[in-house]
C-alpha cells in the first residue's frame, strides 16, 4: 500500500440519451479530518447519502468537494414558461377587476413579458427523468473516484520520494555526528578539568565539585539522542513503505526528531574547535525536518 496525497481533482462529463449534458467533479485538498461537501441539483439528496458512504470507504482525510451539474438547455426543444406564475397573475388580475367593478380581461401578451416567466433552461423534471439522471450520475461516480485515487497516489509517491531523500540526509547527519562524538567527549573532558582546577584554587567545596562534574559529564555524551534519532528515522521510513493513513504518525515522528535536534544543539553549544561542525549539522537537520513537516501536511 502506498501513501496518498490529499490533493487531487477528477472530472467526468457526458450526455444522457435524452440530450441532457452533465458534469460530475471531485476536488480534494488537505484537511485535518474528512470533510465532505456536496453541491448537487435540487431534489437529488439521495445521491449525497449514497456517495458519502462510498467516499468514506476510499478517503480517510481531506476536504472533498463533490459537484454535479445538469444542463437541460440542449435537451429542451422550446423554452418553457412558469405556469404557476401565469396562473397567479390571472387570478390576481381577475380579483382586482372584481374588487373595482371592472370588466377588463387579462392580456397574456403582457403576462408573458413579466420577469421570470420564461426559462431558458428546462428545470422541470419528471420522476422518470430525475431517476434516469440519478442513475447516470451514480454509475459515473466509481470511475471518477478511481481517477481521483490515481492522481492522489501519484502525488503521494512524489511526496514519499522527497521524504525518503530527507530521511537519508538526516541519517547521514546522524552518522557524521556519531563519528564526531569522541571529539565532543574530549572537549568536555578538557572543560571539566579546567573547571575543577578553578574550583580547587579556592576553599574546597566537594558537593559543588561533584555537581559540576556530574553536569558536564551528562552534557558530554550525545549518543542517547543519536540513538533515538536513528530509531525515529527508521520508523519513519517503515511507515512510508507501509502506506495508508500515516500522515499524522509521520508528523508526530518529525516533532520528536526536532526535539532531539534541539537537545543536540543545546549540548554542543559553546564548544570550540572541530566540534563546531556539530552545531552546523544540528542546524541543517532542523532545516530538513521543517521542510519535511511542510510536505507531511499534504499526506493522508
Amino acid at each position: 500500500m502506498s501513501v496518498k496525497s490529499m490533493t487531487g481533482f477528477a472530472r467526468i462529463a457526458g450526455t444522457m440519451p435524452a440530450g441532457t449534458a452533465f458534469a460530475l467533479s471531485l476536488k480534494s485538498v488537505n484537511h485535518r479530518f474528512l470533510d465532505l461537501q456536496f453541491h448537487l441539483p435540487s431534489g437529488m439528496d439521495a445521491l449525497e447519502m449514497q456517495w458519502r458512504a462510498l467516499l468514506k470507504q476510499h478517503i480517510a482525510r481531506g476536504h472533498v468537494e463533490v459537484r454535479l451539474f445538469f444542463d437541460r438547455a440542449a435537451a429542451a426543444a422550446t423554452p418553457r414558461y412558469d405556469a404557476a406564475a401565469i396562473r397567479a397573475y390571472l387570478e390576481s388580475f381577475r380579483a382586482a377587476a372584481a374588487e373595482n367593478d371592472l370588466t377588463a380581461q387579462p392580456d397574456l401578451n403582457i403576462a408573458f413579458q413579466m420577469p421570470g416567466v420564461w426559462s431558458a433552461e428546462n428545470n422541470h423534471w419528471s420522476e422518470e427523468e430525475r431517476a434516469a439522471a440519478e442513475s447516470v450520475a451514480a454509475q459515473a461516480m466509481p470511475t471518477l473516484l478511481a481517477s481521483l485515487d490515481t492522481m492522489r497516489l501519484q502525488e503521494g509517491q512524489a511526496l514519499a520520494a522527497v521524504l525518503e531523500a530527507t530521511m537519508r540526509a538526516l541519517d547521514a547527519g546522524v552518522a557524521e555526528m556519531s563519528e564526531l562524538r569522541a571529539g565532543i567527549q574530549q572537549a568536555y573532558r578538557l572543560r571539566l578539568e579546567q573547571r575543577i582546577s578553578e574550583l580547587l584554587t579556592g576553599p574546597l567545596d566537594r558537593d559543588r565539585i561533584v555537581q559540576e562534574a556530574a553536569l558536564l559529564a551528562d552534557r558530554s555524551d550525545v549518543e542517547e539522542e543519536l540513538a533515538r534519532l536513528r530509531g525515529h528515522i527508521q520508523h519513519f521510513l517503515d511507515l512510508l513503505r507501509q502506506g495508508g493513513e500515516v500522515g499524522k504518525k509521520l508528523d508526530f515522528l518529525l516533532q520528536e526528531m526536532n526535539r532531539e535536534a534541539n537537545t543536540l544543539l543545546s549540548k554542543t553549544s559553546g564548544i570550540a574547535g572541530k566540534t563546531l561542525r556539530l552545531t552546523e549539522l544540528g542546524l541543517a537537520m532542523k532545516s530538513e525536518i521543517e521542510r519535511a513537516r511542510e510536505q507531511i501536511q499534504n499526506i493522508e
